[in-house]
């Protein structure tokens, strides 16, 4: 359903520039956020160190195929105040999601600290400076997103709050679920979105890029994770519609997944066996937000937690695809 490039992956660690003495000889790149900017297509890359340290970087592309790394690391300006507030050491900052809302790029991220994972929010219009606006809400969670407008005067976040404690002592999530705010700053939970399948592809789950409107509901990519025990997890992607003036309401999802790990770039790395769709651009949207059945959709996605894939389908190949 979702098909990849020829070129897999279309970025890895070879393309990953030196910044030192933060990056050196970068071990992956992955889990990008994307954008179209200045008509160029961007992302917003997670590097992986040697040291096993985080950073971001920003990729740009006229193509959407070949991409090039500034060396440059992003800095959200403000972020080193939480670490203040909570008393906390801030690790690491990464799995950025891109959602442009008017002339604003807002940025949420995964923010490891002493005491779990956070959401944060972080503004740019430029992608050269950037504002790190606060936390989302007072709970662990991660793979939040915001929705590309406002709804009833709030803004929208799908989010996935670290709830289930897994056997091996890992905390993840099963369920998505719908918070708001009216100013970006203080958040309220509205309400479960979807759960995970037990026993099928996607036991646990979490959102993906931004959703995008179509006739038939917003269209959202999510990760789904099968479990194996010992033997490890598989992530792949599916895909399911939520209602227009209601998100939490759920219209249609996708029996089988749409894009699991079958080539070797995502089959081995620093996690195999994983696709995680993060980033995703949308071709021909109209001038009222809506995308056409034709309009092409591109997905970036990380994979083994080492590599950046690319894959594509239509609009109307997807809404097909969520039956169930």
């Amino acid at each position: 359903m979702l098909h990849r490039h020829p070129k897999r992956p279309i970025l890895s660690r070879d393309e990953v520039p030196d910044v030192p003495p933060e990056i050196v000889d970068a071990t992956s790149v992955f889990n990008p956020g994307a954008t179209i900017f200045e008509d160029q297509v961007l992302l917003l890359a997670r590097v992986q160190t040697r040291g096993r340290r985080t950073h971001l970087l920003v990729a740009r592309s006229d193509d959407g195929i070949a991409f090039t790394l500034e060396p440059r690391l992003v800095h959200f300006a403000g972020i080193e105040n939480v670490g203040r507030t909570l008393g906390e050491t801030i690790y690491h900052v990464y799995d950025p999601r891109i959602t442009r809302i008017g002339d604003d790029y807002f940025i949420v991220v995964a923010i490891d600290l002493d005491h779990g994972c956070r959401l944060g929010l972080a503004q740019t219009r430029d992608f050269v400076s950037f504002r790190f606006v606060g936390l989302v809400g007072d709970h662990e969670s991660r793979n939040g997103v915001l929705l590309p407008e406002q709804i009833d005067g709030r803004y929208l976040l799908l989010e996935r709050p670290n709830d289930v404690r897994l056997p091996d002592g890992v905390v993840s999530g099963n369920t998505i679920v719908l918070s708001a705010s009216r100013d970006l700053r203080d958040w309220q939970r509205v309400g479960p979105v979807m759960t995970g399948r037990p026993h099928y592809w996607d036991e646990l789950i979490g959102p993906g890029p931004p959703p995008i409107r179509t006739h038939a509901g917003w269209l959202l990519l999510y990760h789904g994770i099968a479990s194996h025990g010992s033997l490890g997890s598989i992530y792949q992607a599916g895909a399911v519609l939520l209602d227009h003036q209601d998100p939490t309401r759920v219209l249609a999802r996708t029996r089988d997944n749409l894009l699991e790990p079958r080539q070797l770039y995502e089959l081995v790395g620093q996690v195999p066996n994983v696709v995680f769709p993060s980033g995703m651009t949308v071709a021909d949207v109209g001038p009222d937000g809506m995308a056409d059945d034709e309009c092409l959709v591109t997905v970036y996605y990380g994979g083994a937690d080492t590599v950046i894939g690319r894959a594509t389908a239509r609009v109307g190949e997807l809404i097909d695809a969520c039956s169930v």
